[in-house]
């Protein structure tokens, strides 16, 4: 029998004056600009798969294919780049605006800024990010990973240049302890989630996300979409392009925003349905084949445009992962195969699901998904560990029933 999915839908009035412009489209082409500077950048595809649409009878699915990212093989690396950017600019008393990777990387920079080590924790990509980042600016890393992490997550990290270590914590206690060893060594953490007093960091993590959105729209080319499918992990990058879509399409021509997570890691879900409006956290192991998503505790930064501006939030087991995987890596006729990995598929993996599936009527007419839906999902990482993926894919691991 299938696991349940949970939904909980945002009856909140949605306030125009909270729209979060600060992530909007003016952001996101500042973001774009400076990402543009560095020499290996480079816009990743935007698959239409016409034939599952049809399949699926939708009128359009849009898949944003961030395996190419840098070479990093998943996005975060925007956020990263950015941040680090915006620090020494801040360091500096300029704007990131005036900053490209060249002038970063410059003698007369690093004399005035000297040396830096950046901490941070990550499931894996964040990290990776981060690393590549430090070691592409000149910069030293140290990055800590949740017990259970796979080794592979790990090495790709250390390859980079970091100091990498698996710690015997979850994701959110390993922030913590990035956080204290960043202070006893004199460090810098850039942290993709923010707390009361951690903010400005996170922010500038959030703005580079933006980027990603700023390229969806020129893929698009004018072509609307009716909804947009977002993985929340902490809710930075849900959050992030949550609020440059809500900037982007202004009134009623407003796609629906969605907010899925792993039902291990459901600390967004469960905030949006406290009734007093507090954070909610998840503790424990956080177990989900979603390592991406492995959260436990919501981003104050995240959140606070949630709240507003997502329409759903929903909860779901590790099987609609893996289906959205095994999808997205065997395309239909002529559309283009995505090798997607666990955090990356689970949003396609939902839609597939909730319109195959008679169960899940009910969620549908919620979700309002018919054959005039033009749906954006964002497949934010490839194989990252490719061990897991292909037993996924090939073996049949976590099929659903």
């Amino acid at each position: 029998m299938m696991k349940e999915i949970q939904w909980i839908s945002n009856k909140r009035e949605k306030k125009k004056e909270a729209s979060s412009g600060e992530f909007g489209v003016k952001m996101g082409k500042k973001a774009k600009r400076f990402h543009e500077t560095f020499p290996n950048y480079g816009v990743t595809p935007l698959r239409e798969l016409s034939e599952l649409s049809q399949y699926l009878g939708l009128s359009g699915i849009y898949v944003k294919d961030e395996s190419y990212r840098f070479g990093l093989n998943a996005f975060k690396a925007l956020g990263g780049t950015y941040a680090i950017g915006s620090y020494i600019a801040d360091q500096l008393g300029m704007d990131i605006k005036d900053l490209s990777y060249d002038l970063l990387k410059s003698k007369s920079i690093k004399e005035k800024i000297g040396e830096i080590t950046f901490f941070t924790a990550t499931d894996g990509n964040h990290g990776r990010g981060i690393a590549w980042a430090a070691k592409e600016l000149g910069y030293q890393s140290v990055v800590y990973l949740p017990k259970g992490s796979a080794a592979e997550r790990l090495n790709s990290i250390r390859d980079l240049g970091a100091k990498a270590y698996i710690t015997d914590r979850n994701y959110d206690d390993s922030v913590r302890l990035a956080k204290e060893e960043a202070e006893k060594n004199n460090g810098v953490l850039i942290q993709d989630t923010a707390w009361e007093g951690y903010e400005k960091i996170p922010r500038w993590i959030m703005e580079g996300y933006t980027t990603l959105g700023y390229e969806i729209t020129e893929q698009l080319k004018g072509r609307e979409l009716t909804h947009v499918f977002l993985q929340a992990g902490v809710g930075s990058m849900a959050g992030a392009l949550t609020g440059f879509f809500t900037d982007y399409y202004q009134g009623e021509n407003s796609p629906k925003i969605i907010i899925v997570e792993p039902d291990k890691a459901d600390c967004v879900f469960k905030t949006a349905g406290a009734r007093d409006g507090s954070l909610q956290q998840v503790t424990g192991d956080l177990d989900t084949i979603m390592a991406g998503l492995a959260c436990g505790e919501v981003s104050t930064l995240g959140w606070e445009i949630l709240k507003n501006h997502g329409n759903h939030f929903l909860s779901v087991p590790d099987t609609i992962a893996a289906k959205g995987m095994r999808i997205l890596g065997n395309p239909l006729g002529e559309d283009r195969r995505i090798i997607s990995g666990e955090s990356g598929g689970v949003t396609l993996g939902l839609v597939a699901q909730v319109m195959a599936r008679e169960e899940l009527s009910d969620l549908k007419k919620e979700l309002k998904l018919n054959e005039a839906s033009k749906i954006l999902c964002i497949s934010t990482e490839g194989d990252t560990d490719r061990d897991h993926y292909r037993k996924i894919v090939w073996d049949g691991l976590y099929s659903s029933v």
